[in-house]
C-alpha cells in the first residue's frame, strides 16, 4: 500500500521489516519518528501554531525539533536522531512518496560544525606519520593506517569482509569477492548494512556501519602494502564471513570488536602523549580523531567537499550518482593525487 494511503512511518516501518532490521532497531526509529510527527502537529516549529506534515516539513522545521533537544540528551544522540530523520526521509524520497529530503542541508551542517571543531586536537601528517613508525605489529599497523587512509569509522572495519577487498595481483581463499567490486582493482568496500544484532554474509556482528551510502574507496600502494603484510600472517578463522580483520591475541581468529580496535589506539596513543584519562574528544586521539584527521586533510589537499563527502559515506543521492557513475576516473584520480603518505 502506497505511503499515501496509509501512514508515512507505518509504511517506512513496514519496509525495514521487509529488509530484515531487527526489532530493537525499527522501535528506536518508531520512538524518534513519532516524537518528530509529535512536534511538527503541535505547530512548534512555525509562528502561529499550524501543524506541518511529515511531508510538507522544512529543514527549519528539522533543525528546530532537533535543537530542542540539546542539552536534554547527549550530542551522540542527537547525532542519532539526526540521522534516523534523514535515513527516514531519504527512503521517502527514494519511493517518490515525498518530494524532497529536509534533513540533507541539516546533517551537512552538523557535519560541519562536527569537523570544525576548534577545540580538537591539532596533529600534522609528519607528526602522524611518526606515530604509525612507532607501531611494529602488522595487524595493528593494518588497523591504523586502513582508518587513517579510508575514513571509515572502527565499527566499519570490525563488519570488513575479505570479500569486501579486491587488491590486484593478491588471491585469497575466501570465496568471491563482491560483484560491486569486479573491475575496480584496489578497492575496498564499505557497506551500509551491519547492524549490531544482526546476521550479515553468515554472521551475527556486534557493531553497526553508520553511513548512509555504500562507498567504494580506492586503496592506493601504501595501504595495499600494509593490507598484503597483514594478509600474509592474518590468522585461518571459523567464520564463514571470513572477516578482513582478525584478533592475535586471546580471541585469536575471530572478528576484531569496537573495543579491541579502541584499545589498540588508545594504547599507542597513550605511548605518544595523546591520550588521557578524562581527557576528553578535543585532546585524545582515537579511532574517531583519525576519521576527522582524514577529513581535515583530504579537503584541505583536494577542495573538494563533494568527493571527501562520497568517501565518508555522507553524502546526499544527487552526489552519489555523481561520483559513482564517474568512481574510476574522477574519486580514484583525485584521491591518489592528494592522500598523504604515512609509512
Amino acid at each position: 500500500m502506497p505511503a499515501t494511503e496509509t501512514d508515512p512511518i507505518e509504511y517506512f516501518l513496514e519496509d525495514m521489516a521487509y529488509h530484515g532490521r531487527s526489532d530493537r532497531t525499527i522501535a528506536a526509529y518508531e520512538r524518534v519518528l513519532s516524537q518528530f510527527r509529535a512536534y511538527l502537529q503541535a505547530g512548534e516549529s512555525r509562528a502561529g501554531d499550524d501543524a506541518v506534515g511529515l511531508g510538507e516539513a522544512t529543514h527549519r522545521d528539522c533543525l528546530g525539533w532537533i535543537h530542542e533537544r540539546r542539552g536534554s540528551v547527549a550530542s551522540s544522540t542527537i547525532a542519532s536522531y539526526a540521522s534516523y530523520l534523514h535515513r527516514f526521509y531519504s527512503y521517502m524520497v527514494e519511493v517518490g512518496e515525498f518530494d524532497d529530503n529536509p534533513m540533507t542541508l541539516v546533517m551537512e551542517e552538523m557535519d560541519e560544525q562536527i569537523e570544525t571543531d576548534p577545540s580538537r586536537r591539532d596533529v600534522s601528517v609528519d607528526e602522524m606519520r611518526r606515530f604509525v613508525g612507532q607501531i611494529a605489529h602488522p595487524g595493528e599497523i593494518a588497523i591504523v593506517v586502513t582508518l587513517l587512509k579510508t575514513g571509515i569509522r572502527a565499527g566499519e572495519l570490525c563488519n570488513l569482509d575479505l570479500r569486501d577487498l579486491n587488491l590486484s595481483g593478491i588471491s585469497v581463499e575466501s570465496g568471491p569477492i563482491r560483484p560491486t567490486l569486479r573491475g575496480r582493482p584496489d578497492s575496498l568496500f564499505v557497506s551500509q548494512a551491519p547492524t549490531a544484532g544482526e546476521s550479515v554474509n553468515g554472521e551475527p556482528r556486534s557493531e553497526s556501519n553508520k553511513r548512509k551510502r555504500d562507498t567504494v574507496i580506492p586503496v592506493d600502494a601504501e595501504l595495499k602494502r600494509v593490507l598484503e603484510r597483514w594478509l600474509a600472517i592474518r590468522p585461518d578463522t571459523q567464520s564463514p564471513a571470513s572477516p578482513l580483520f582478525v584478533s592475535t591475541d586471546q580471541n585469536w581468529g575471530q572478528r576484531v570488536t569496537g573495543p579491541g580496535v579502541h584499545y589498540v589506539v588508545e594504547r599507542h596513543a597513550r605511548e605518544n602523549d595523546w591520550y588521557e584519562t578524562n581527557g576528553g574528544a578535543g585532546a585524545n586521539v582515537t579511532p574517531h580523531y583519525f576519521r576527522h584527521f582524514f577529513t581535515t586533510h583530504l579537503r584541505d589537499r583536494t577542495g573538494d567537499r563533494g568527493i571527501v563527502k562520497y568517501l565518508r559515506g555522507d553524502v546526499a543521492r544527487d552526489i552519489i550518482d555523481t561520483y559513482t557513475h564517474n568512481w574510476g576516473d574522477r574519486v580514484r584520480d583525485v584521491y591518489e593525487d592528494n592522500i598523504y603518505n604515512l609509512i
